[in-house]
């Protein structure tokens, strides 16, 4: 049932008139006769929209104004009740004046998307589009997803270009959908946001080139999510996400000491293979299949189903031998994951695991089943994070294979990494991880590394290192893997081989034998 908001938050921010300009319009487009920007400046009042009028008539005036494009305001202060989707089309912006609330109602019964790109039904691209100001009241009303399978976001866009969220703010975010969702985008800006809740905060699918700044998390799943592979009802494409950043973002530990179930960032990879007869799959599973990509859309329940049949159609979903088979998304991309990204000026309050390079395995997905491609994340780096709840939770969860990790200028206690996860993915993957310009607060030992994956190959390195106990001593278990290692640490090279070969200080290719594991990778 629809709830309470709290009252306005005193951090709402306080940005003056002078800074709520309208940016310059961007287009990713050549311009012509066809593509100019509409010229008009309106307030959204001007339609009727008004905090006294019904949630049905404001969604409707808003809605008409939306589809004048160019510049659209909402500037007198009050709460606007909205009781359907407003569609966003190209170069249009909408500004939100401040003291302005958009609160959802089920006057026609609960729905999903607040905002949604108008491109994203038909999946065209849409350009140029721009949100600022939003205060969103959930209210309650919360509906996995609307008209798009997957799609779940209370502000939502598929197939977007341009797009900026500034000066976002939801505090009531409830246990269905996320507060942002964007997936399939380029150029993509996400910058002062405020988010609490259960759900995730911000849901990235594939995309490339974006930003995420001057956010403050405190929600019970992911604050963050990069899921370039994903449920499939949490994503309605796949695709690689990649050069992206994200900066000055604040994790906060929920109220009551309740405890997360998420990650400050969680980053989750898929590999899959071509559709043959006799295919064992269940929810979420995908196959390549006449040139276009097809998931099962069943009960998240592990049920095993063997697919006789193969898919072929060229749209919406077909159940054959049983099997619900929807066509998601044209081409043979057969991998999915995260690379070039950087992650900077993080302050974790929240006592949980900060970032997993992660592998699903559950009733509702499998990231990777065996003889599939797999994927490799690339290119991670971890700058300048601290980590101020003092509980010895692990900084970095690794269980999809990775290249490099680097973590620089980290503030950490008892914060190692651990990677875990099925052998088989890993195998002839090295992940190299490297500890540059850490401080390291605990007073006794700490746990740099813990390996539990047989036969696993891992560089780690740790230099410039800041001890602040004496006491301080550093130690890996390799567990069954095979670790190089080279360190500043105290403790570090005394430290627990197990049955996985232990080195310090010598050549890659010497401590393994010899054996190249990088060319493997990148074979695969």
């Amino acid at each position: 049932m629809p709830g309470n908001f709290p009252c306005v938050p005193e951090f709402i921010s306080q940005v003056g008139c002078d800074e709520c300009k309208i940016r310059p319009w961007m287009s990713a487009v050549p311009s012509s006769p066809n593509n100019r920007f509409p010229p008009s400046i309106c307030d959204a009042s001007d339609h009727g929209f008004s905090p006294g009028a019904s949630g049905l008539a404001n969604a409707r005036a808003l809605q008409k104004a939306a589809d004048q494009g160019g510049a659209v305001w909402i500037s007198k202060p009050g709460v606007y009740d909205i009781a359907e989707t407003v569609l966003i089309g190209s170069h249009t912006s909408l500004t939100f004046g401040e003291g302005v609330f958009l609160r959802k109602v089920a006057t026609q019964g609960v729905y999903s998307n607040v905002f949604l790109n108008k491109g994203a039904r038909t999946k065209s691209w849409d350009v140029g589009i721009s949100i600022t100001g939003l205060s969103l009241i959930v209210n309650g009303i919360d509906q996995k997803f609307g008209s798009i399978y997957g799609l779940r976001g209370q502000i939502a866009f598929f197939y977007v270009r341009d797009l900026r969220i500034e000066r976002f703010r939801c505090l009531d975010l409830d246990k269905l959908q996320f507060a942002i969702h964007v997936c399939t985008f380029e150029d993509l800006v996400i910058h002062d946001a405020v988010i609490h809740g259960k759900k995730d905060g911000i849901h990235l699918g594939c995309g490339k080139r974006f930003a995420i700044r001057n956010c403050v998390f405190q929600t019970h799943d992911d604050a963050v999510a990069l899921n370039a592979h994903d449920y499939a009802t949490s994503n309605p494409e796949l695709g690689w996400i990649e050069d992206g950043i994200v900066e000055e973002c604040h994790d906060l530990a929920e109220p009551d000491e309740r405890r997360s179930d998420g990650y400050f960032c969680r980053l989750l990879a898929g590999g899959w293979d071509d559709w043959h007869s006799g295919l064992q799959v269940r929810q979420s599973d995908t196959v390549v299949s006449n040139g276009r990509l097809y998931r099962v859309h069943a009960e998240a329940d592990g049920t095993r189903m063997t697919s006789q049949t193969r898919p072929v159609h060229s749209s919406g979903t077909q159940v054959l031998d049983g099997i619900p088979w929807a066509m998601v998304q044209d081409g043979e991309l057969r991998t999915a994951g995260v690379r070039n990204v950087v992650f900077r000026n993080i302050f974790l309050r929240n006592p949980r695991t900060a970032f997993s390079l992660h592998f699903d395995d559950d009733h509702y997905s499998r990231s990777y089943r065996h003889g599939s491609p797999v994927p490799v994340q690339e290119n991670i780096l971890v700058e300048n994070v601290a980590v101020l709840h003092g509980e010895p939770t692990d900084l970095l969860s690794i269980t999809s294979p990775a290249n490099i990790v680097s973590i620089h200028r980290a503030r950490l206690c008892s914060n190692g990494v651990v990677i875990s996860g099925d052998h088989t993915s890993h195998r002839g993957n090295t992940t190299c991880i490297d500890f540059l310009g850490c401080i390291f607060e605990e007073a006794g030992e700490m746990v740099l590394l813990r390996n539990t994956v047989d036969g696993k190959a891992i560089s780690l390195l740790t230099s410039a290192s800041v001890v602040v106990h004496s006491q301080f001593r550093a130690t890996v278990d390799a567990g069954k893997g095979k670790i190089l290692l080279n360190s500043d640490l105290p403790g570090a090279c005394s430290l627990k081989k197990s049955d996985g070969l232990f080195a310090c200080e010598k050549s890659f290719s010497e401590a393994l034998g010899g054996e190249d594991t990088n060319s493997e990778q990148r074979k695969s």
